[in-house]
């Protein structure tokens, strides 16, 4: 797996995630998925992502 699918699968999880929280634990989880949201629209302007370290740190290699 690539960092970049390993981005998109991580994010997408957690999007999922914090949305079913929200539904039926308490809204206030519906900030997560702000704060993912927001993540990823920097990302496409700076091309930085912290969790891309992460993942970069764990062996995943980038797409050619």
């Amino acid at each position: 797996m690539t960092i970049e699918r390993g981005l998109r699968l991580i994010a997408g999880a957690l999007v999922a995630l914090s949305v079913l929280l929200g539904i039926y634990v308490d809204t206030r989880f519906l900030w997560f998925t702000l704060f993912v949201g927001l993540n990823l629209f920097q990302s496409a302007f700076t091309n930085w992502c912290p969790m891309m370290a992460i993942l970069g740190k764990l062996g995943l290699r980038r797409a050619a």
